[in-house]
């Protein structure tokens, strides 16, 4: 089995989506409450640093793009294949997934899919993934899975309840 690195958003992107997000708002940053005034989003998942959101930190809601973003990197046409949807990032710099390890979000229980694109930017596949007890383990399998196909090129993880952007993998 191969250990993956799970990807932040990058530095690059997130300074975009700090002025202005992938549907060309700006960001209406806000601090995290527990007790949802002005909003309860402690315990959510930040796609800058790959981790929960804290009580008073300061974080925006956004939309991302991230086939897009990948596809702008690499020459990809993703076609229909490109979806923006909402992600939680700080409002202000962070020092991103500094000494990150492991699969982040993964708590035992958690169902996720494993969505597979080519080159190209379009879908190839997809699995569905129940996070077990060993959650690196679990991942390791599935995404040993999807690049043992020739043609996967990057890997998203989602959220199954919500379809909510996780974060992402690429071939090693």
């Amino acid at each position: 089995m191969t250990t993956y690195t799970a990807l932040p958003i990058s530095p690059a992107a997130l300074k975009e989506l700090r002025h202005l997000d992938d549907a060309g708002r700006p960001p209406l940053p806000y601090t995290a409450r527990k007790d949802g005034v002005p909003i309860d989003c402690v315990g959510s998942p930040l796609r800058c640093c790959l981790r929960v959101i804290e009580p008073g930190e300061r974080v925006a809601l956004v939309s991302y793009a991230p086939l897009r973003r990948w596809a702008g990197e690499t020459g990809a046409e993703p076609g229909a294949y490109d979806e923006t949807g909402p992600v939680f990032i700080h409002a202000d710099e962070c020092e991103g997934a500094r000494g990150a390890q492991g699969y982040p979000f993964a708590r035992p229980g958690a169902l996720r899919v494993i969505r597979r694109y080519n080159a190209d930017g379009q879908i190839t596949g997809g699995r569905f993934l129940e996070i077990p007890d060993n959650a690196e383990a679990g991942f390791d399998r599935a995404l040993d899975e999807a690049f043992a196909e020739p043609e996967v090129a990057l890997v998203h993880v989602r959220a199954l309840e919500y379809g909510c952007f996780q974060f992402e993998v690429r071939r090693p």
